[in-house]
């Protein structure tokens, strides 16, 4: 029981300091700090030396930076255009009409980007202003897009994929891999569910589409076919076994400049906005995964995550009630926290129970991720919906209740991933499999 107080007390002590605004991962820091001049007699100073540099020297993380510029890159490229020509001809007729272009747009880019809002963000720019010129309901069309932009979490290559690879030394490959049919499975989703909103609310709906030919669809792909070029090169080269993950990286960060350059969208002043964006980004995950390397370490020492595990043991818990009580617990946090930040800040204590309960680990990174992606559109501090309120001048409420749907289906597809957990075991055991 100790340990439960003991866990309590560093909870609050995180909580304040992330209620007084101190950023997350020196919250983190300070509070292993703490945790360990409290209650262990090992040197603090040196122990967060030696934890900061191992955490942040993993080759592994090498990929996330590439990753992240390569998303920062295809961001000031004239992609979002290209997106909508290339898909609207295919959407226009189906039940929802261009709503489709939200989602069918972020499910591609997120496979280039790995970053939420910047799916929301390139997708957005183009598409809000062209749905209400046709005049798509607002709600529709703010809410597809909150909700389809948590795919860039989810469709590799993923950042948050590669941060709970490290943090939990798993293989990011199969991470990718495993992230596939998941995505799918969620955008598909969000497509049904705006069909047949379409479908019991036509009088919302515009009353004519476009018509297009057989020939114009065709042409249509055209536009598509770079992005689709890229996609094969970064997730076929991990996928065949050709690349790791980092050398993937290194292929999309050359593919993009190239996509960038033969649209004349690249110029020093957009090469160096790139840069140092991923730049900003880069450094602020790695000090929240800094930060989260010397708390798991202090919490080790004082042997918190074994007896949070042997406590809730004895609670008896089947791992079908550990996965409810999971899911609860990242949704409200993801209340307060961004995805990201939840991850780290909790795996210190979460793996032990989840290896514990014989859930496999590639399973366990696709169903978090999943989860989190609910904290994008949750308010307080859902990332997805600050950008939308932004792009859109709409308030944060309106922009909440329109997502929420889209929150009651990712609950869905956690539901279907637990039911069905080959969805996301699938594709790696296959990979797995294969010899050579």
């Amino acid at each position: 029981m100790e340990h439960v107080f003991l866990s309590l007390g560093l909870i609050i002590a995180l909580i304040l300091l992330l209620g007084s605004g101190v950023w997350v991962g020196l919250s983190l820091l300070g509070v292993a700090a703490v945790g360990m001049a409290l209650f262990t007699s090992r040197p603090v100073g040196d122990a967060m030396a030696l934890t900061i540099w191992s955490a942040s020297s993993s080759w592994t993380l090498t990929a996330l930076p590439l990753f992240i510029w390569m998303g920062e890159i295809l961001f000031r490229t004239r992609l979002s255009e290209n997106l909508f020509r290339g898909l609207a001809p295919w959407m226009s007729r189906l039940p929802g009409g261009l709503l489709h272009v939200n989602i069918a747009g972020c499910a591609i880019f997120a496979a280039i980007s790995g970053s939420s809002a910047a799916t929301v963000a390139t997708v957005g720019k183009m598409s809000i202003p062209e749905l209400r010129r046709r005049r798509y309901p607002e709600r529709m069309l703010v809410g597809t897009l909150a909700g389809a932009g948590t795919l860039g979490l989810l469709i590799p290559p993923s950042i948050i994929l590669i941060i709970y690879g490290v943090t939990v030394n798993e293989s990011i490959a199969q991470l990718f891999v495993a992230g596939v049919l998941p995505g799918m499975l969620l955008a598909g989703l969000f497509m049904g569910y705006v069909g047949i909103w379409s479908v019991f609310n036509r009088d919302a709906m515009p009353r004519t589409e476009q018509v297009h030919s057989w020939g114009e669809k065709v042409r249509a792909l055209t536009e598509l076919l770079p992005v689709v070029c890229l996609i094969a090169a970064v997730i076929g080269s991990i996928y065949a076994g050709i690349a790791t993950a980092t050398e993937a990286a290194v292929l999309g960060v050359g593919g993009a400049l190239a996509l960038s350059a033969l649209q004349r969208s690249l110029t020093r002043e957009s090469f160096l906005d790139s840069l140092l964006g991923a730049t900003r980004t880069s450094c602020m995950i790695a000090l929240i995964l800094a930060g989260s390397s010397f708390l798991s370490l202090a919490m080790g020492f004082t042997g918190l995550p074994r007896g949070l595990a042997d406590w809730i043991t004895t609670l008896g818990l089947s791992p079908i009630a550990l996965i409810i009580a999971l899911t609860v617990f990242y949704i409200v946090l993801g209340c307060f926290l961004d995805g990201i930040s939840a991850v780290v800040l909790t795996m210190a204590v979460i793996e032990p129970l989840v290896r514990q309960a014989g859930f496999d680990m590639i399973w366990f990174g696709i169903y978090l991720v999943v989860v989190v992606e609910m904290a994008q559109i949750t308010p307080p501090i859902g990332f997805n919906l600050f950008v939308l309120q932004g792009m859109t001048g709409r308030d944060i409420d309106f922009i909440a209740h329109a997502a929420f749907p889209m929150f009651l289906i990712m609950i869905l597809a956690v539901a279907l991933l637990v039911m069905f957990p080959q969805i996301a075991t699938l594709l790696p055991e296959f990979m797995s499999a294969r010899p050579g």
